[in-house]
């Protein structure tokens, strides 16, 4: 079982580096690095959807504050801008 979350982690960190653009990568990337080796499998499913979403829904979240977040989502979001010191 905890080599499956590893593998999991892995992706999910390479998938939160490879964004499509510089900006996403760095900041959703970074965050990855630092938080996924503590997340639950829990967690981790939650993170997951979030990579799900389209890169410009991310980017908007991230960087344009006025923009509205989807509520399934605020709490990454927040972590994220919380981590990057943009909030």
């Amino acid at each position: 079982m905890s080599e499956d979350i590893e593998v999991r982690r892995k992706r999910a960190a390479w998938r939160a580096a490879h964004r499509g653009t510089k900006e996403l990568d760095l900041l959703v990337g970074r965050f990855a690095g630092a938080r996924l080796p503590a997340m639950t499998a829990a967690d981790l499913d939650h993170f997951e959807r979030f990579l799900a979403v389209t890169t410009p829904e991310i980017q908007s979240w991230l960087l344009a504050p006025s923009v509205p977040v989807s509520a399934e989502f605020a709490d990454v979001v927040a972590e994220i801008r919380q981590f990057h010191g943009l909030e």
